[in-house]
């Protein structure tokens, strides 16, 4: 039988299915190339700009788009799964009536198959990710077609097409071309998601017959008052570059055309979706090409679409296209240079690592925000700051506010402030965080997040602004601050100051303060709650690096009482309530919901702020603030256990959301150990005791006594008796700590707290910790994660679950695990099931044979002969269970838990009394088919995202850093080869390393997760990005430690180093752009956007530079440089241009 498959009178020429990615220069820049691209599952991409522009992509073709946010969109705003499903009804659509040599033929590029030419397939992205290009060579036919999408701040989104005639001879082209599904101006997700039928009946959709400029509107807002309701916004949508257009607004034209006919111009579409063609016709020599542009805008009125037709009137294409190319390459400068702000521009020989720096870099920023100008501090912008979050304090500055500069560094407000004398004035300083670009990570693929990008209002003026989930955005903070490490404090009170009195932190921040979730009856979705493991690790990396950068700073904050507490309606029931029912623990205070409210209305942001009598905030210090974060954990301590999961929040993976209530947390164990020795650290330097809130140092008091009186328990077997009593006695503790402040708030009375007493407790708790991270390793050399806690009659079992990535990547960053150990326990991860050869990185935990559906709700026989399932089955109360035609005993299928079967069972009361004596039984049966005690939430049940066989690269790289981490401290060890192996094993596994067809996508890119059936899911904003980010500067051996900057670069390898000359194009400070030439034998970065060169020569020993400002060039000896130079190049000053590095070739790897 033949392989040829016929098409008519042709026969299908399917793809040769080869794929290949490389990076190449493309239209005089770097990009990367996927050859056959259209042989790979369709993937999502994030294409950027500097502006608000938004644009979300399949590599299908299809897509959505817009301005600011969703609510503003040139095509409809779906989710991702029906973006690659709208692949020939929404975006570009290209068709060609194509004569040569008197033969005419039909082809439409990039359609589906089946394929009727010989044709190669190519996709193109810019390393800044703000542009994609897609190609289609058809062989047969000599033709070459291209599209690129870009943006441009003064036109819109631009689609730049180009053909080319790539054969000899000349060639007739009949071509129609333009893009589907434009939506009008003034239409939202909601409404075209549910309600597109009735969207559709208001459009309207004309032509300009002057300037061809396609307009897009509703012709009235719906509404459904008897009212009226004028929709005054459209968007538009031009071309230009092809002769002689005939203008379609629909696309009802198009199959006309497919079958070889001309089509006839439209200027009116009422009530039907909109789109924009042109048919034209022109001619090819041999090697000649044609380019034209589509440019679209959205959200125009009268007076913009005016402006427009004037403009476009007597303009040519070549001054369009000039003045857009202008716009587009300034954007793609403007993009640079705000990721050169961060630090995102490398030149070495890894080009795949520098792009993915540039990427991790790019998403950081667009998550976390940047700086807008260094540190600089705009005195209008601030004093807004200040008025928006105390009225009264700023009232009462009102003259110092007026006269401060215009402009002024943080590094210089900071002590003014403090100068004040006013607590709250130095807390709004130092919470003023002037940041721009920022968004919460939302889009397609991820639609619970609603994103908004706000960086101009309505007049145009800079808007400074930051949103995001606090367990999302302080991550990225880390990163971003460690190239404006002057931050750092800024960053700790934030964090601090959105922290409650019992211990929490709310759902969200941003610059109008503190958020928390309410509850929502109607929403699923919407829970109270708090988490727990982000608190204690994203917290203590602040702290670390404040104090690599500064050791003297954490010393002076943990005794100053500027710090403060949110006022968070949440209520943590009682002890025993928490006992009763650990999944329902906190009630939702409405009147003090309310009461805070009014208090935002009466004085702003820090109405959210626990108040005293007078209406004062409340001011603690930096101590009291971590050690009540402590103690919040530790009295939900578990011996052997971890700590318990009892605030109606999971940890870090909120997939495992069924652990709440009877889990308990090694992951947050391993946490609180590295912040214990943290803190033990800290406490030496302390040459004084402090002075604490009386309510928190009995709180304290009363925890020191409860670990010291159980001491004993370490040195044997722990019953489960034992460990109850202790649990008891630390619940009981913290839930009358809780009970005081919840009815009192307060009292203003300062306690001393000897810091020979903290460190006493610290080094007992440690010792509690350290046994259980002991007795939490399993026999194959690896960690449990999480465990479940059985409470019965006086006593607390534990339950161990199956073995999990996070809780592996939280021991090796504990300080637990070293060096060997680590190479041995990285081995064990190897050879587990959480390993994953196909793509050669680490699943969250091992997947697992589930049943098929016909072997699940099978009760067993012996079950079923039971008295009470017999009696419900002899009775026919299906409503319960009922036995199927092959006599396989079944629950009823509205039975989804053990709750909707006590339900049933009560109601069912009345007819059925004898159902109250099996209830306990029908139960345990229930409990006994579907095991819903070991149920874990959505992590075992889904198979993307957190799911089973999905990897998930935030947790990947979490394990890259912990892995580098006890590397470098291990660098003057025999255990240093071993662990650098290890660790180049774990970065191996990630996605930059790896061939597209591999990877699923642009391999740069940063995705969330790759699950078990398909490549790379969710673009961008992941906080891999911040893990590798530091990672990064890790490999090029910049180590920040008391106050100075050293260059040790252990971990950094030999095919980094340039083999050939190269000029790298960097910004500094004062956002110039610079061409540094290198040379072989070299490799440069910019931190703190100083210029950084390496030269690696034969010596045998570091040797250190610095160029001035001014050309003088000053000589260092030792790797690192003097704490007056690192302290000028954290302060970003301007005064070092230039650090030049002569290293050892003999330590690279």
């Amino acid at each position: 039988m033949s392989n040829l498959l016929h098409l008519g009178d042709g026969t299908h020429k399917p793809s040769s299915g080869d794929v290949c990615g490389t990076y190449v220069d493309h239209k005089g820049e770097k990009w990367y190339e996927i050859t056959g691209y259209d042989d790979m599952p369709p993937f999502f991409m994030s294409i950027v700009s500097p502006g608000n522009f938004w644009l979300f992509l399949s590599s299908n073709g299809a897509l959505t788009c817009g301005r600011v946010s969703c609510e503003s969109s040139l095509f409809p705003y779906y989710t991702v799964d029906k973006i690659h499903d709208a692949k020939g009804s929404t975006g570009p659509c290209t068709i060609l009536q194509v004569t040569r040599n008197g033969k005419t033929s039909i082809w439409q590029p990039f359609s589906n198959e089946p394929r009727l030419y010989t044709t190669k397939r190519r996709l193109f992205k810019t390393i800044a990710g703000d542009r994609v290009e897609f190609e289609e060579c058809n062989q047969d036919l000599g033709l070459t077609f291209s599209y690129q999408w870009s943006t441009a701040e003064d036109f819109g989104f631009v689609r730049s097409c180009n053909i080319a005639n790539v054969n000899g001879g000349d060639v007739q082209i009949r071509i129609l071309d333009g893009m589907l599904n434009i939506l009008p101006s003034g239409v939202n997700p909601g409404m075209q998601d549910v309600k597109s039928v009735l969207v559709d009946a208001y459009k309207w959709t004309e032509i300009d017959p002057t300037s061809q400029v396609g307009i897009f509107c509703l012709y009235a807002l719906p509404w459904d008052k008897a009212e009226p309701k004028e929709s005054l916004r459209a968007n538009t949508v031009y071309q230009r570059g092809l002769p002689n257009p005939v203008v379609l607004l629909s696309s009802k034209q198009l199959d006309t055309f497919r079958a070889g006919h001309v089509v006839k111009a439209e200027s009116l579409i009422r009530g039907q979706r909109g789109a924009y063609f042109v048919q034209s016709e022109f001619s090819l020599k041999a090697k000649e090409e044609r380019n034209w542009l589509f440019v679209a805008e959205l959200n125009q009125n009268h007076k913009s679409i005016a402006t427009l037709k004037k403009r476009l009137v007597g303009l040519s294409f070549e001054d369009l296209c000039a003045q857009v190319k202008a716009s587009t390459t300034a954007s793609s400068q403007a993009l640079s240079k705000i990721i050169a702000g961060a630090d995102g521009l490398q030149c070495t020989e890894d080009l795949d690592t520098t792009a993915h720096h540039f990427g991790n870099v790019l998403f950081n920023v667009m998550r976390g925000g940047i700086f807008d100008s260094n540190y600089d501090v705009g005195r209008a912008d601030f004093t807004s700051f200040v008025e928006s979050w105390n009225a009264p304090v700023a009232a009462k500055h009102k003259a110092w506010l007026e006269g401060l500069p215009e402009t002024i560094s943080t590094v210089d407000l900071v002590p003014l402030a403090k100068a004040q004398g006013d607590a709250d004035l130095l807390r709004l300083v130092l919470e003023y965080i002037p940041i721009t670009f920022s968004r919460r990570h939302g889009d397609p693929s991820r639609p619970w997040n609603k994103f908004s990008i706000n960086l101009k209002d309505s007049k145009g003026n800079k808007i400074l602004s930051y949103q995001g989930n606090w367990r999302d955005i302080f991550q990225n903070w880390e990163a971003l601050c460690l190239s404006y490490p002057n931050f750092y404090p800024s960053m700790i009170s934030k964090f601090v100051n959105a922290s409650t009195a019992d211990g929490y932190n709310p759902y969200r921040v941003s610059r109008a303060g503190v958020d928390w979730e309410c509850p929502d009856p109607e929403d699923p979705w919407a829970f109270i709650g708090y988490w727990g493991d982000h608190q204690i690790i994203y917290l203590l990396k602040f702290l670390e690096w404040a104090g690599n950068f500064d050791p003297a700073c954490l010393s002076t904050w943990l005794q100053h009482e500027i710090f403060a507490y949110a006022n968070v309606p949440y209520v943590i029931k009682p002890y025993a309530q928490i006992v009763a029912n650990p999944k329902d623990t906190i009630t939702f205070d409405h009147q003090l919901n309310a009461k805070i409210e009014a208090k935002v209305k009466e004085m702003g942001a820090d109405g959210k702020l626990i108040q005293d009598a007078s209406g004062k905030v409340v001011h603690v210090n930096l101590l009291e603030k971590l050690l009540v974060c402590v103690l919040a954990k530790m009295c939900n301590f578990v011996v052997e256990g971890g700590i318990w999961l009892n605030t109606q929040r999971p940890e870090w993976n909120d997939a495992n959301n069924a652990l709440v209530g009877n889990g308990i947390s090694m992951v947050t164990t391993y946490y609180i150990r590295r912040f214990i020795t943290f803190m033990l650290r800290e406490l030496s330097n302390l040459k004084t005791d402090t002075q604490i809130s009386a309510e928190v140092c009995k709180w304290f008091t009363s925890t020191k006594a409860v670990f010291a009186s159980h001491e004993g328990l370490l040195a044997a077997t722990v019953t489960p008796a034992q460990r109850r009593g202790m649990l008891d006695a630390l619940g009981e503790v913290a839930a009358q700590y809780r009970a005081t402040i919840y009815s009192t708030g307060f009292g203003g009375t300062k306690a001393t707290v000897a810091t020979a007493d903290l460190v006493a407790f610290f080094e007992c708790a440690l010792r509690f910790v350290d046994h259980t991270i002991a007795a939490n390793k399993t026999a194959n050399g690896l960690y449990h994660s999480y465990n479940l806690l059985v409470l019965g009659d006086g006593t607390a079992d534990i339950q161990h679950l199956y073995e999990m990535l996070e809780g592996q990547v939280c021991v090796l960053s504990s300080g637990t695990v070293k060096d060997l150990e680590a190479v041995s326990m990285l081995d064990c991860m190897r050879a587990s099931g959480l390993y994953r050869k196909d793509q050669n990185s680490f699943t969250l935990y091992p997947d697992r044979d589930l049943p098929h559906f016909m072997d699940r709700n099978a009760i067993p026989a012996d079950r079923m002969a039971l008295p009470g399932m017999k009696f419900v089955l002899d009775s026919g109360v299906d409503h319960i269970a009922y036995v199927d035609c092959d006599g396989v005993g079944r629950f009823a299928d509205d039975l989804s838990n053990a709750d909707d079967m006590l339900a049933v069972l009560t109601q069912l009361a009345a007819r059925h009394a004898q159902l109250a004596q099996h209830q306990k039984e029908l139960v345990e049966t229930y409990e006994l088919v579907f095991n819903h005690k070991a149920f874990t939430g959505r992590s075992g049940t889904m198979f993307s995202f957190e799911g089973l066989g999905c990897i998930y690269w935030h947790m990947c790289s979490k394990l890259l850093l912990a892995t580098q981490e006890i590397a470098l401290d291990a660098k003057d060890t025999t255990a240093m080869a071993a662990l650098s192996k290890k660790y180049y094993e774990v970065r191996s596994g990630l996605g930059f390393n790896k061939a597209p067809q591999q990877y699923g996508a642009f391999p740069a890119d940063p995705y969330s997760h790759t699950p078990g059936w398909g490549g790379a899911q969710q673009p961008g904003m992941t906080g891999q990005v911040k893990e590798e980010i530091l990672t990064r500067f890790g490999e090029l051996g910049l180590q920040i430690a008391g106050g100075q900057i050293k260059f040790a670069p252990v971990l950094l390898r030999k095919s980094e180093v340039l083999t050939a000359p190269k000029v790298f194009s960097h910004v500094n400070v004062s956002g110039e752009w610079l061409a540094s030439e290198l040379q072989a034998g070299q490799l440069a970065y910019t931190y703190c956007q100083v210029l950084v060169v390496y030269s690696f020569t034969d010596q045998d020993s570091v040797s250190i530079s610095v160029t001035d400002k001014a050309g003088s060039v000053s000589a260092v000896t030792g790797g690192s440089l003097s704490v007056e130079q690192s302290k000028c190049i954290f302060n970003r000053d301007g005064s070092i241009s230039r650090v030049d590095v002569t290293i050892p070739t003999k330590v690279l790897i």
